[in-house]
């Protein structure tokens, strides 16, 4: 399980310029199953993003797609952690 966080470069412009592009890519991952969760900081300094993958090579694979990416509009860290407890809907990303 991956938490990821996006942490704006650029003025808030240049980012709602991207916003249409950048949730379409969302939505792609949510298809796929890779993203489980997302959202904006408060305030508005970036985005969280929890993901699923087999690896953290997957995860960086992922995030080279992404408009915030792309355009240098947004970086990135990538915290992998091994979920041992949750939420009952969220049971199946659980592990021993």
């Amino acid at each position: 399980m991956f938490i990821i966080t996006l942490t704006y470069l650029k003025p808030a412009e240049e980012i709602d310029a991207l916003l249409g592009a950048h949730r379409e890519f969302l939505r792609e991952q949510y298809d796929n199953g890779t993203f489980l969760m997302s959202g904006r900081m408060v305030p508005r300094t970036g985005g969280v993003i929890l993901a699923t993958a087999d690896s953290r090579a997957d995860i960086e694979a992922v995030i080279e797609l992404d408009p915030f990416n792309e355009a240098g509009a947004a970086s990135y860290q990538i915290t992998e952690f091994i979920p041992t407890m949750s939420v009952d809907a969220l049971s199946a990303f659980r592990q021993a």
